[in-house]
């Protein structure tokens, strides 16, 4: 049986299946995992699961799963929260977002949640962890100094989560005296050139780790 993986927001089915041949389905809402639990497949991979307008996946449906032998296997957004809080009970995390959870750098949902479009699963806004580091790019590239960098991450995480997107976040910090007028236009240009999407870079090394291991265990 092919693996099931959840996903469509970090990557799209259609750049997933051209890395990995697996079941794709919809990111990962609370109820899913139980319903193939008469069906299981030996490898399930969890990308993409839904956050704070709907019931996320639980702990308990994941656990499940490892109890009865089924390999899990998390990273880049639902998936790498949860393999941060179950690597313990034998869940696997791959990826930066995984290790920035696990060792405390970043702790909270909202690092990673998106909206998106509810038929193409598409993201419609941007995660704070991927503009966090390309705000870090900005300082590295001298675009930023230091404390403008800090500034404008203070003033993404009190923007609420759907409304996440450059525009929104420059206009803000024109607004609150982070940037000038004259900075504005080279600030857009470099987010827009040069966003680090930290979610899908983990998303394909997923994908990897689940062809790794299908070869091992000839599935």
């Amino acid at each position: 049986m092919k693996p099931v993986v959840y996903t469509g927001t970090s990557i799209s089915h259609t750049q997933a299946k051209q890395i990995l041949d697996a079941d794709y389905r919809p990111p990962v809402r609370r109820g899913d995992l139980r319903r193939i639990l008469n069906d299981t497949p030996e490898i399930i991979g969890i990308i993409d699961g839904v956050f704070l307008d709907s019931a996320a996946v639980a702990h308990r449906e994941i656990i499940e799963l490892l109890k009865i032998g089924v390999i899990v296997i998390g990273g880049a957004s639902m998936g790498a929260l949860r393999a941060s809080e179950l690597d313990t009970y034998g869940m696997i995390g791959v990826g930066r977002i995984y290790e920035m959870y696990r060792s405390g750098v970043i702790e909270s949902d909202d690092e990673v949640a998106v909206t998106f479009n509810g038929e193409t699963n598409e993201s419609l806004s941007l995660p704070l962890v991927n503009i966090r580091e390309t705000v870090n790019a900005a300082q590295t590239a001298g675009i930023l100094h230091e404390e403008q960098a800090k500034a404008v991450l203070g003033i993404t995480r009190k923007i609420f989560y759907p409304e996440r997107n450059y525009r929104n976040i420059i206009a803000e910090c024109e607004k609150k005296g982070i940037i000038k007028a004259a900075e504005k236009k080279i600030l857009q240009d470099f987010f827009l050139e040069n966003n680090v999407d930290l979610k899908r870079k983990d998303a394909i090394l997923v994908l990897e780790k689940i062809k790794e291991l299908s070869i091992e265990h000839e599935i």
